[in-house]
């Protein structure tokens, strides 16, 4: 599992963070959220040193949401230099699709 952000220390762990970070909005009512748990445990291993991997709970957090515009779970996005780059909504993806994703942002 990955490190869990909240509206408190969301700036402190992805907007000042010294690497890309990929920001998983979910709930915990959200089959496809949970869907998507396994493939993100392992990424958050595999990725380690270059991509950060970090969940945070929409209904406990809903002013970061807010700032976000984050309207579907699961949606993915990811904050580069504390500024969201890039972003993905729905459980489409697939680890391969994921890894290749992040890849060009850990550059």
């Amino acid at each position: 599992m990955g490190a869990r952000v909240n509206d408190q220390n969301f700036e402190a762990e992805v907007l000042n963070s010294s690497k890309p970070v990929l920001v998983d909005f979910w709930a915990e009512w959200c089959p496809p959220c949970k869907a998507m748990d396994p493939i993100l445990d392992d990424l958050t291993t595999e990725l380690a040193a270059k991509v950060k991997i970090v969940k945070l709970d929409v209904d406990a957090n809903p002013s970061t949401v807010v700032k976000y515009n984050v309207r579907a779970m699961p949606t993915l996005i990811v904050f580069k230099d504390g500024e969201p780059v890039d972003f993905k909504v729905g459980a489409g993806q697939s680890r391969v699709q994921l890894i290749k994703w992040l890849d060009q942002f850990a550059a």
